[in-house]
């Protein structure tokens, strides 16, 4: 198979969608309620599952201290409304509540379930403050219009995504497919689709599940307002003319044509939603002095990514990704990108690069990440003056350039963001067991496969250098080979990474990444961040579509963690000091984060500072210390 990094993807552009009756056809009474209950399931999982909810046995007018299976009521405050719903309850007190057995009661007549009226009923006890809560409301309205346009959709079958839908090995176009058909959001949180800002002409348009062609627009920034950091080796005009290509002579004389110096600017992509949205308005003094330019808009197409505001580059599939700034709320925080923050990424991601290749373990994983590479931000000193630190308003104009994973790939490999293996298709089919069936393994192999490629990195860096990422599924790529896991890529470094404790001498230029972590809380990078908000899913996706006992898949986790600490003698002082197997650890909670405060949920530079935390957690490895 040959790749060629610069072939556009088959997929023609469509005009930007017109708001019209069309617009909404997916919004219809037979998706709503199956949203509605898809959503409900999620809620009444994960609530419970953070111990916000408590749900008691139908037989019994009082909690058990260990839930079996059977059938569990939730009554609301004022005794009004009650829903009932099977369930099992598995490893890491993970509720599987099967989504068809859920009913709600009012007053002991049945009614519809509606995931927005029972976000209002339940408020006080999830602590929602009033003032917050139509915010909350309009994020959950929002995941619900999302989830049933992904219904409309009809996207391939997990068989088909694992497989390539493009059957003639394009793995860039394989690799978008999977991004675009992704049916769920984060697995934790439950309001995980807001985009508040967007309507329906912008949801259409810029969506990732709509996988929509972008184009994006281009600006000049002043140099006096801007900086541009870059890798080692590499200069701005090196890397913009790799980036434009011709278009860059025709920005520059767009510069001339105005009687302003092309040297005097530093050329910056935005957001078509962000130029229209917010710069025009926001920045318009900015404009009007000249100190941002209006440029045009580029050649290239892009698709939006999972995360929003990060477009791949489908005219040129070898080029880098573009991240921007995008002031909409999701999940917790307004996307926005910090200029203070830009100016230290690159440097961060060639020391963590440097890092990487040269560990001997992480390299025989084949461990590895795609780069931060380039990156530019504004400064407006009005608004960074009359606003606090962290502000949204501090982080309207800025952009990096990320590498394409594509080079990285050999003969016969192909792509998959790591949140694929959470997916599930529309016949109930999730995309793990099409890629177990796929590999020909038995489960538990490829399974063990998977933690070579993706857990134990994540637990060597953190235990040979405090070094820790966040490495859920959307910031990690896998690349397989038959349907099996040989390595991992991590990705969006700069904002996510930290360095814990003081394992690690800092550079001055990246020493932003040290945090003063807890001992007791750096462990969590693990349980928290992979056993709890990934494993847990997973685990309970295979036992539920009978590939894996939860018992068998734990097991085999713990083996790849005692095979690896086996190989590392000298790092035994850590092992007991973040102890993987301990009886149980603390249950830190991202959905109270959230429900917290909506807006900004947490303090990026003091990552343990504001956790919500609801008591402990039975650790699933526990049993098998010493095996």
């Amino acid at each position: 198979m040959t790749i060629d990094l610069h072939q556009p993807l088959d997929r023609p552009a469509p005009a930007l969608p017109a708001a019209s009756p069309s617009s909404v056809s997916h919004l219809t009474p037979g998706r709503w309620e199956a949203a509605n209950r898809h959503l409900l399931r999620k809620a009444l999982a994960e609530f419970s599952h953070e111990r916000i909810l408590r749900p008691e046995p139908v037989s019994s007018p009082e909690p058990v201290s260990t839930p079996e299976p059977g059938t569990y009521r939730i009554g609301s405050p004022d005794g009004a409304h009650e829903y009932r719903f099977d369930a099992r309850v598995l490893e890491l007190d993970h509720w599987s509540i099967d989504a068809a057995s859920i009913r709600h009661f009012h007053r002991g007549t049945e009614a519809p379930l509606d995931a927005v009226e029972f976000i209002t009923i339940f408020h006080e006890v999830l602590g929602i403050r009033i003032g917050m809560l139509p915010v909350y409301l309009e994020e959950i309205s929002s995941t619900l219009a999302s989830h049933a346009y992904k219904q409309a959709a009809g996207h391939p079958s997990a068989a088909e995504l694992a497989a390539g839908v493009t059957r003639g090995g394009d793995v860039a176009a394989d690799f978008q497919a999977i991004e675009r058909s992704m049916t769920e959001g984060h697995p934790c949180f439950v309001a995980n689709n807001g985009r508040l800002g967007f309507g329906i002409t912008d949801y259409h348009a810029f969506a990732p599940e709509t996988g929509a062609p972008v184009q994006l627009e281009w600006i000049a920034v002043h140099r006096g307002h801007a900086v541009f950091t870059s890798s080692a080796g590499l200069d701005y005009a090196t890397h913009l003319a790799a980036e434009l290509g011709p278009l860059l002579g025709t920005f520059h004389a767009v510069l001339q044509g105005q009687d302003l110096d092309p040297a005097a600017y530093f050329l910056l992509p935005v957001h078509p939603w962000q130029w229209e949205n917010k710069l025009t308005v926001t920045f318009a003094a900015e404009i009007a002095g000249r100190r941002i330019v209006y440029l045009g808009t580029g050649v290239d197409q892009y698709q939006a990514q999972q995360s929003i505001r990060t477009f791949f580059n489908t005219s040129a599939p070898g080029r880098n990704y573009v991240k921007t700034a995008l002031s909409v709320l999701n999940m917790g925080f307004m996307r926005g990108l910090s200029p203070q923050y830009m100016k230290a990424t690159p440097a961060i991601n060639d020391w963590l690069r440097a890092l990487i290749t040269s560990d001997e373990a992480l390299q025989r994983r084949g461990f590895t990440m795609i780069g931060e590479v380039a990156a530019v931000g504004y400064h407006n000193p009005c608004y960074e003056a009359g606003s606090a630190e962290g502000s949204p308003y501090r982080k309207m104009l800025s952009a990096l350039w990320r590498e394409s994973p594509l080079p990285l790939l050999r003969d016969g490999q192909q792509l998959a963001t790591m949140a694929s293996l959470l997916h599930v298709d529309a016949a109930g089919k999730p995309m793990a067991s099409a890629l177990i069936g796929r590999s020909g393994l038995a489960p538990a192999d490829w399974l063990r496969r998977y933690f070579e490629a993706y857990l134990i990195p994540l637990v060597h860096c953190l235990y040979r250098y405090g070094l820790a990422f966040m490495p859920h599924g959307e910031n990690v790529i896998l690349v397989l080979e038959d349907g099996v896991p040989v390595r991992a890529i991590m990705k969006d470094i700069a904002e996510e990474i930290v360095v814990m404790g003081d394992r690690v001498d800092l550079p001055d230029e990246v020493s932003r990444i040290k945090a003063d972590v807890p001992d007791g809380d750096q462990v969590l990078a693990i349980f928290t961040d992979v056993f709890d908000c990934i494993f847990r899913f997973l685990a309970a996706l295979l036992e539920e579509d009978g590939m894996l006992s939860g018992e068998d898949f734990w097991r085999t986790a713990a083996q790849a963690i005692r095979d690896y600490q086996r190989q590392h003698p000298d790092l035994a002082d850590q092992f007991a000091r973040h102890d993987l197997f301990a009886p149980d650890f603390e249950l830190s909670c991202l959905n109270r984060l959230q429900l917290r405060n909506n807006q900004h949920m947490l303090d990026l530079a003091d990552p343990s500072g504001g956790l919500q935390k609801a008591g402990r957690l039975a650790n699933p490895l526990a049993r098998f210390l010493g095996r």
